[in-house]
């Protein structure tokens, strides 16, 4: 697999299911994931502003190739609420090889 072909799972949090979900069909949509996962429930503790903040928050898998890691970060930017969204790429190592197929297959232009 070349270095453009590795997958990479883009971590984000939305501040709502809905939120995540439309951000999804963004990314997806425009097949530079192929899949999404969203996880509801999170509780976010975190820093912002210079104050100690609490939030509920749902998480948002994004499933794709590293090729496309830079276009679904801007992607995922441009269809979220917080003006500094979690947006973290994840290298992965393996995995079941015909699943790693079809996620190269449906991120292929085109296809």
């Amino acid at each position: 697999m070349s270095d453009a072909d590795r997958i990479v799972l883009l971590y984000c949090t939305a501040a709502s299911v809905a939120e995540a979900e439309k951000i999804a069909e963004a990314v997806v949509g425009q097949r530079l994931a192929a899949c999404a996962n969203i996880i509801p429930g999170m509780t976010s503790l975190y820093w912002w502003q210079g104050k100690l903040e609490r939030g509920e928050e749902a998480v948002l898998i994004l499933k794709t190739r590293a090729s496309l890691a830079e276009a679904a970060t801007a992607a995922v930017k441009a269809a979220h609420s917080y003006s500094v969204p979690c947006v973290l790429p994840l290298d992965t190592a393996g995995g079941n090889a015909d699943y790693l197929a079809w996620l190269l297959a449906e991120t292929t232009p085109g296809a």
